[in-house]
Protein backbone atom coordinates (compact mmCIF):
# COMPACT_ATOMS: atom_id res chain seq x y z
CA UNK A 1 0.00 0.00 0.00
CA UNK A 2 2.88 2.41 0.79
CA UNK A 3 4.53 1.76 -2.42
CA UNK A 4 1.06 2.41 -4.15
CA UNK A 5 0.95 5.76 -2.68
CA UNK A 6 4.49 7.03 -3.23
CA UNK A 7 3.52 5.96 -6.96
CA UNK A 8 0.47 8.06 -7.34
CA UNK A 9 2.37 10.79 -5.59
CA UNK A 10 5.27 11.06 -7.80
CA UNK A 11 2.79 10.74 -10.95
CA UNK A 12 0.84 13.57 -9.29
CA UNK A 13 4.36 15.60 -9.09
CA UNK A 14 5.55 14.68 -12.80
CA UNK A 15 2.12 15.94 -14.16
CA UNK A 16 2.00 19.04 -11.96
CA UNK A 17 5.88 19.68 -13.46
CA UNK A 18 4.99 18.62 -17.08
CA UNK A 19 2.26 21.21 -16.65
CA UNK A 20 4.16 24.24 -15.09
CA UNK A 21 6.49 23.61 -17.85
CA UNK A 22 4.59 23.96 -20.17
CA UNK A 23 2.75 26.75 -19.39
CA UNK A 24 5.71 28.85 -19.12
CA UNK A 25 6.82 27.52 -22.79
CA UNK A 26 3.41 28.53 -24.53
CA UNK A 27 3.90 32.14 -22.40
CA UNK A 28 6.99 32.97 -24.16
CA UNK A 29 6.51 35.31 -26.85
CA UNK A 30 8.08 35.76 -30.45
CA UNK A 31 9.69 39.54 -29.59
CA UNK A 32 11.22 39.59 -33.10
CA UNK A 33 9.44 42.62 -35.49
CA UNK A 34 6.63 42.39 -37.97
CA UNK A 35 6.95 41.77 -41.35
CA UNK A 36 4.34 41.94 -44.32
CA UNK A 37 4.18 39.84 -47.18
CA UNK A 38 0.89 40.25 -48.94
CA UNK A 39 -2.85 40.40 -48.97
CA UNK A 40 -5.58 37.89 -49.85
CA UNK A 41 -9.14 37.44 -49.43
CA UNK A 42 -11.06 35.23 -46.65
CA UNK A 43 -13.04 33.93 -50.24
CA UNK A 44 -9.22 32.93 -52.38
CA UNK A 45 -6.82 32.57 -49.59
CA UNK A 46 -4.31 31.20 -52.23
CA UNK A 47 -4.49 34.34 -54.51
CA UNK A 48 -2.99 37.44 -53.43
CA UNK A 49 -4.54 40.87 -54.57
CA UNK A 50 -2.59 44.08 -55.84
CA UNK A 51 -6.14 45.81 -54.65
CA UNK A 52 -9.29 46.08 -52.80
CA UNK A 53 -11.84 48.09 -52.21
CA UNK A 54 -12.92 50.19 -48.77
CA UNK A 55 -14.93 48.23 -46.10
CA UNK A 56 -13.63 44.73 -47.50
CA UNK A 57 -12.61 42.02 -45.02
CA UNK A 58 -8.88 40.74 -46.06
CA UNK A 59 -6.41 39.03 -44.61
CA UNK A 60 -2.82 40.42 -44.30
CA UNK A 61 -0.25 37.42 -44.23
CA UNK A 62 3.51 38.02 -43.06
CA UNK A 63 5.29 36.84 -39.99
CA UNK A 64 5.39 37.57 -36.10
CA UNK A 65 2.24 38.81 -36.17
CA UNK A 66 0.15 36.96 -32.90
CA UNK A 67 1.14 40.86 -30.95
CA UNK A 68 -0.57 42.59 -33.43
CA UNK A 69 -2.60 45.83 -31.41
CA UNK A 70 -2.84 48.04 -34.67
CA UNK A 71 -3.74 48.08 -38.22
CA UNK A 72 -3.37 51.50 -39.69
CA UNK A 73 -4.83 51.86 -43.30
CA UNK A 74 -3.33 55.62 -44.25
CA UNK A 75 -4.20 57.34 -40.99
CA UNK A 76 -7.43 55.75 -40.41
CA UNK A 77 -7.36 52.85 -37.75
CA UNK A 78 -9.34 49.57 -38.05
CA UNK A 79 -11.79 49.16 -35.00
CA UNK A 80 -10.29 46.76 -32.48
CA UNK A 81 -13.27 44.67 -32.44
CA UNK A 82 -12.83 44.12 -36.64
CA UNK A 83 -9.22 42.97 -35.94
CA UNK A 84 -7.96 38.98 -35.22
CA UNK A 85 -4.61 37.91 -35.56
CA UNK A 86 -2.26 35.17 -35.10
CA UNK A 87 1.82 34.37 -35.94
CA UNK A 88 1.45 34.73 -39.72
CA UNK A 89 -1.88 36.78 -40.48
CA UNK A 90 -4.18 39.12 -39.48
CA UNK A 91 -7.70 39.62 -40.48
CA UNK A 92 -9.23 42.68 -40.37
CA UNK A 93 -11.98 45.10 -41.84
CA UNK A 94 -10.89 47.92 -43.80
CA UNK A 95 -12.94 51.35 -42.60
CA UNK A 96 -15.78 52.48 -45.21
CA UNK A 97 -13.84 55.78 -45.72
CA UNK A 98 -10.07 56.38 -45.60
CA UNK A 99 -7.43 59.77 -46.53
CA UNK A 100 -6.97 58.93 -50.30
CA UNK A 101 -9.44 57.29 -53.21
CA UNK A 102 -6.36 55.11 -53.78
CA UNK A 103 -3.24 54.99 -52.23
CA UNK A 104 -3.29 53.55 -48.49
CA UNK A 105 -0.74 51.73 -47.33
CA UNK A 106 -1.10 49.36 -44.86
CA UNK A 107 0.89 49.70 -41.36
CA UNK A 108 0.76 46.94 -38.62
CA UNK A 109 1.97 47.46 -35.54
CA UNK A 110 2.44 44.72 -32.62
CA UNK A 111 4.12 44.75 -29.07
CA UNK A 112 7.65 44.49 -30.89
CA UNK A 113 7.60 46.77 -33.96
CA UNK A 114 5.31 48.05 -36.68
CA UNK A 115 5.55 47.33 -40.72
CA UNK A 116 3.84 48.74 -43.76
CA UNK A 117 3.38 47.10 -47.08
CA UNK A 118 2.26 49.72 -50.01
CA UNK A 119 -1.20 48.86 -51.24
CA UNK A 120 -4.14 50.25 -53.07
CA UNK A 121 -7.38 50.43 -51.40
CA UNK A 122 -9.99 51.88 -53.76
CA UNK A 123 -13.09 54.22 -53.26
CA UNK A 124 -15.82 53.44 -54.45
CA UNK A 125 -17.12 55.29 -58.29
CA UNK A 126 -18.54 58.18 -57.37
CA UNK A 127 -22.33 58.20 -56.65
CA UNK A 128 -24.25 61.32 -57.54
CA UNK A 129 -27.41 61.47 -55.61
CA UNK A 130 -28.29 65.02 -56.15
CA UNK A 131 -28.02 68.37 -57.52
CA UNK A 132 -29.02 71.60 -56.33
CA UNK A 133 -30.59 73.91 -58.07
CA UNK A 134 -32.05 71.53 -61.15
CA UNK A 135 -31.79 74.46 -63.44
CA UNK A 136 -29.82 77.64 -63.76
CA UNK A 137 -27.68 80.01 -65.64
CA UNK A 138 -23.74 80.92 -66.36
CA UNK A 139 -21.67 81.46 -63.62
CA UNK A 140 -24.77 80.22 -60.88
CA UNK A 141 -23.31 77.54 -58.41
CA UNK A 142 -24.33 74.34 -58.71
CA UNK A 143 -24.58 71.94 -55.34
CA UNK A 144 -23.63 68.30 -56.36
CA UNK A 145 -24.53 65.95 -53.22
CA UNK A 146 -23.41 62.12 -53.24
CA UNK A 147 -20.54 60.35 -52.44
CA UNK A 148 -16.77 59.17 -52.78
CA UNK A 149 -15.77 62.20 -54.04
CA UNK A 150 -12.15 62.33 -53.21
CA UNK A 151 -9.39 62.75 -55.51
CA UNK A 152 -12.25 64.49 -57.82
CA UNK A 153 -10.52 65.26 -60.98
CA UNK A 154 -13.25 67.14 -62.85
CA UNK A 155 -17.18 67.97 -63.38
CA UNK A 156 -18.60 68.22 -66.85
CA UNK A 157 -21.86 69.90 -67.87
CA UNK A 158 -22.48 67.14 -71.23
CA UNK A 159 -18.73 67.51 -72.43
CA UNK A 160 -18.16 71.01 -71.55
CA UNK A 161 -15.83 71.40 -68.16
CA UNK A 162 -17.25 73.28 -65.26
CA UNK A 163 -15.36 75.43 -62.58
CA UNK A 164 -15.09 73.23 -59.18
CA UNK A 165 -15.73 75.95 -56.44
CA UNK A 166 -15.15 73.35 -53.40
CA UNK A 167 -14.94 69.85 -52.96
CA UNK A 168 -15.74 67.23 -50.28
CA UNK A 169 -15.77 63.65 -50.40
CA UNK A 170 -19.75 64.00 -50.49
CA UNK A 171 -20.06 67.05 -51.63
CA UNK A 172 -19.17 69.57 -54.96
CA UNK A 173 -19.92 73.31 -55.53
CA UNK A 174 -19.04 74.17 -59.47
CA UNK A 175 -20.24 76.73 -61.85
CA UNK A 176 -22.37 75.84 -64.55
CA UNK A 177 -20.61 76.72 -68.13
CA UNK A 178 -20.83 80.00 -70.44
CA UNK A 179 -23.49 78.63 -72.61
CA UNK A 180 -24.81 75.78 -70.80
CA UNK A 181 -28.41 76.09 -70.17
CA UNK A 182 -29.18 71.91 -70.31
CA UNK A 183 -27.20 68.66 -70.09
CA UNK A 184 -26.88 65.53 -67.44
CA UNK A 185 -23.69 66.41 -65.32
CA UNK A 186 -20.86 64.27 -65.15
CA UNK A 187 -18.50 63.88 -62.04
CA UNK A 188 -15.18 62.18 -62.44
CA UNK A 189 -12.43 61.02 -59.58
CA UNK A 190 -9.69 58.24 -60.35
CA UNK A 191 -11.63 55.63 -59.54
CA UNK A 192 -14.04 56.86 -62.87
CA UNK A 193 -16.78 58.64 -63.92
CA UNK A 194 -20.61 59.09 -62.73
CA UNK A 195 -23.48 60.58 -64.81
CA UNK A 196 -26.43 62.15 -62.68
CA UNK A 197 -29.45 60.29 -63.33
CA UNK A 198 -31.41 63.96 -63.97
CA UNK A 199 -30.58 66.13 -66.63
CA UNK A 200 -29.62 69.78 -65.83
CA UNK A 201 -31.80 72.64 -66.90
CA UNK A 202 -34.56 72.44 -69.67
CA UNK A 203 -34.50 71.57 -73.39
CA UNK A 204 -37.58 73.63 -73.80
CA UNK A 205 -39.21 76.05 -71.09
CA UNK A 206 -43.22 76.15 -70.58
CA UNK A 207 -42.58 78.13 -67.04
CA UNK A 208 -39.79 79.47 -65.72
CA UNK A 209 -40.58 83.30 -64.80
CA UNK A 210 -43.48 83.06 -67.08
CA UNK A 211 -45.42 80.80 -69.88
CA UNK A 212 -43.53 80.68 -72.59
CA UNK A 213 -45.43 81.94 -75.75
CA UNK A 214 -48.84 79.92 -76.93
CA UNK A 215 -48.61 78.75 -73.39
CA UNK A 216 -51.35 79.70 -71.00
CA UNK A 217 -52.82 78.75 -68.02
CA UNK A 218 -56.32 77.16 -67.74
CA UNK A 219 -56.33 75.52 -64.11
CA UNK A 220 -59.61 74.74 -62.74
CA UNK A 221 -61.21 74.01 -59.19
CA UNK A 222 -58.38 75.58 -58.32
CA UNK A 223 -56.93 79.86 -58.16
CA UNK A 224 -53.47 80.83 -58.99
CA UNK A 225 -50.46 83.31 -59.20
CA UNK A 226 -48.49 83.69 -61.63
CA UNK A 227 -46.32 86.23 -60.41
CA UNK A 228 -45.51 84.38 -56.79
CA UNK A 229 -42.17 86.13 -55.47
CA UNK A 230 -42.17 84.27 -52.21
CA UNK A 231 -41.57 80.52 -52.46
CA UNK A 232 -39.39 80.76 -55.45
CA UNK A 233 -37.54 77.09 -56.95
CA UNK A 234 -34.81 80.19 -58.57
CA UNK A 235 -35.10 83.37 -59.91
CA UNK A 236 -37.67 85.90 -58.38
CA UNK A 237 -41.57 84.15 -59.38
CA UNK A 238 -42.80 81.07 -59.62
CA UNK A 239 -47.24 80.14 -59.36
CA UNK A 240 -48.71 79.58 -55.98
CA UNK A 241 -51.39 77.34 -57.28
CA UNK A 242 -54.29 76.46 -54.45
CA UNK A 243 -56.38 73.77 -55.53
CA UNK A 244 -59.51 75.14 -54.02
CA UNK A 245 -61.15 71.37 -53.54
CA UNK A 246 -59.81 67.90 -54.00
CA UNK A 247 -58.82 66.53 -57.27
CA UNK A 248 -58.50 70.17 -59.14
CA UNK A 249 -56.18 70.74 -61.27
CA UNK A 250 -53.03 72.90 -62.12
CA UNK A 251 -53.35 72.66 -66.13
CA UNK A 252 -51.15 74.26 -69.04
CA UNK A 253 -52.75 74.19 -72.24
CA UNK A 254 -50.79 74.69 -76.31
CA UNK A 255 -52.60 76.53 -78.34
CA UNK A 256 -53.09 75.15 -81.68
CA UNK A 257 -50.82 74.05 -82.81
CA UNK A 258 -49.66 71.06 -80.40
CA UNK A 259 -46.53 70.97 -79.09
CA UNK A 260 -44.08 68.49 -81.13
CA UNK A 261 -41.91 66.20 -78.76
CA UNK A 262 -39.74 65.31 -81.14
CA UNK A 263 -36.36 65.37 -79.77
CA UNK A 264 -37.41 64.87 -76.09
CA UNK A 265 -37.44 61.96 -73.16
CA UNK A 266 -38.59 63.37 -70.32
CA UNK A 267 -41.19 66.19 -68.80
CA UNK A 268 -39.44 68.40 -65.72
CA UNK A 269 -41.58 70.13 -62.92
CA UNK A 270 -40.57 71.46 -59.30
CA UNK A 271 -42.82 71.35 -57.19
CA UNK A 272 -43.10 72.46 -53.49
CA UNK A 273 -46.02 71.12 -50.95
CA UNK A 274 -47.59 73.83 -48.92
CA UNK A 275 -49.36 72.97 -45.45
CA UNK A 276 -50.73 69.31 -44.87
CA UNK A 277 -49.14 68.12 -48.56
CA UNK A 278 -46.51 65.48 -47.15
CA UNK A 279 -47.27 62.02 -48.92
CA UNK A 280 -49.34 63.41 -50.80
CA UNK A 281 -50.03 62.69 -54.55
CA UNK A 282 -50.48 64.79 -58.20
CA UNK A 283 -51.74 63.03 -60.95
CA UNK A 284 -49.65 64.04 -64.11
CA UNK A 285 -51.65 63.10 -67.54
CA UNK A 286 -51.13 64.09 -71.20
CA UNK A 287 -52.23 61.28 -73.03
CA UNK A 288 -56.15 60.20 -72.01
CA UNK A 289 -56.13 56.87 -70.21
CA UNK A 290 -51.99 57.23 -69.34
CA UNK A 291 -50.88 59.18 -65.65
CA UNK A 292 -47.86 59.04 -63.50
CA UNK A 293 -48.25 60.13 -59.76
CA UNK A 294 -45.92 62.53 -58.01
CA UNK A 295 -45.53 62.20 -54.20
CA UNK A 296 -45.47 65.59 -53.03
CA UNK A 297 -42.93 67.14 -50.35
CA UNK A 298 -44.13 69.19 -47.47
CA UNK A 299 -42.29 72.50 -47.09
CA UNK A 300 -38.90 71.67 -49.74
CA UNK A 301 -38.35 71.88 -53.53
CA UNK A 302 -38.58 68.26 -55.12
CA UNK A 303 -37.05 68.19 -58.70
CA UNK A 304 -39.09 65.66 -60.84
CA UNK A 305 -38.59 64.04 -64.14
CA UNK A 306 -40.73 62.26 -65.90
CA UNK A 307 -39.81 59.64 -69.09
CA UNK A 308 -42.80 60.52 -71.56
CA UNK A 309 -42.52 56.80 -71.84
CA UNK A 310 -44.58 57.06 -68.58
CA UNK A 311 -47.20 59.68 -70.00
CA UNK A 312 -47.38 57.36 -73.34
CA UNK A 313 -44.96 58.36 -75.48
CA UNK A 314 -47.44 61.58 -77.02
CA UNK A 315 -46.00 62.67 -80.26
CA UNK A 316 -47.82 65.93 -79.57
CA UNK A 317 -48.81 67.81 -76.12
CA UNK A 318 -51.80 70.25 -76.40
CA UNK A 319 -52.10 70.00 -72.62
CA UNK A 320 -50.86 68.83 -69.46
CA UNK A 321 -52.64 68.33 -66.50
CA UNK A 322 -51.23 67.91 -62.49
CA UNK A 323 -54.45 67.10 -60.82
CA UNK A 324 -54.64 66.73 -57.17
CA UNK A 325 -55.01 63.27 -56.48
CA UNK A 326 -55.70 62.33 -52.51
CA UNK A 327 -58.92 64.65 -51.74
CA UNK A 328 -56.75 67.38 -50.51
CA UNK A 329 -57.93 71.44 -51.12
CA UNK A 330 -54.41 72.08 -50.38
CA UNK A 331 -51.65 74.41 -52.05
CA UNK A 332 -48.60 73.91 -53.76
CA UNK A 333 -45.86 76.01 -55.54
CA UNK A 334 -44.77 75.00 -59.47
CA UNK A 335 -41.45 76.50 -61.26
CA UNK A 336 -39.08 75.23 -63.76
CA UNK A 337 -41.88 73.39 -65.77
CA UNK A 338 -40.84 72.07 -69.39
CA UNK A 339 -39.11 69.02 -71.79
CA UNK A 340 -35.70 67.98 -72.09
Amino acid sequence: MKKIRISLSLCILASSLFFLFSCKKEQIENQSPPTLTEVITLTARNAPIKSIGYGEWIIIKGTNLRTTFKVDFNGTLAADSLLYGNDSTVTVKIPSSLTDPINNPITVTTKYGSATLNFQILQPAPVITSFDPAAGGTDDIITIKGNYFKGLTGVKFETTNATIISSTQTEIKVKVPTGIKFGYIYVTTPIGTVKSEKSFGLKFTIFDEAMASGWSNTSYSSTYDMNHTTTVRRGIKAIAHKFTVGFGAARFTKATPAFSTSGYTHLKISINGGPGTSGKKVRITIVSGKSFDLILTQGVWTDYQIPLTNLGSPATISAITFQEFSGLASQIYIDDVGLY
